[in-house]
């Protein structure tokens, strides 16, 4: 049985994806523990409802390179060397920064999926993964943006 070979930007945008989504991931539970202020409980339990949304995207994402024939990479130093979503500081982070910083990285994630999905027409069904993606990316950073 052959391996399906998936066409380079296919693989690329969903590999940057799975990245971007595990970075996601990392940095709403960096700040899940570090929140601190007036609005604290309520950005707490947002980024746990945020992280359990990114990490179900993220092995979405994972497996279907897989099934395309590839082999996702989540390891901690390509996540580390190819994440395009901006650092997260470390320590105490007042709830309403997280809040902008939160509304700004999933927005700034859904923008550059969205901007590879005309790229993804020869697979149709990466393009409506990503696009579902991109969709709950754009309703968590508007729910962020609500609550300032």
């Amino acid at each position: 049985m052959s391996e399906k070979k998936t066409p380079e930007i296919v693989a690329a945008s969903l590999q940057q994806a799975l990245v971007d989504l595990i970075d996601l991931s990392l940095q709403a539970k960096q700040a899940h523990w570090n929140v601190y202020g007036p609005q604290f409980r309520s950005v707490h339990l947002q980024l746990d409802d945020v992280v359990a949304e990114l990490r179900v995207w993220s092995d979405d994402v994972a497996e279907r390179l897989a099934a395309l024939g590839e082999h996702p990479d989540g390891r901690a130093a390509t996540v580390a060397s190819t994440s395009a979503v901006e650092a997260y500081e470390a320590g105490a982070v007042a709830a309403d920064k997280v809040i902008q910083q939160f509304a700004e990285r999933l927005t700034a994630a859904g923008e550059r999926i969205q901007g590879e999905l005309p790229e993804l027409e020869a697979d149709l069904p990466s393009q409506d993964l990503l696009t579902g993606i991109a969709f709950g990316l754009e309703k968590q950073a508007w729910m962020f943006r609500a609550s300032h």
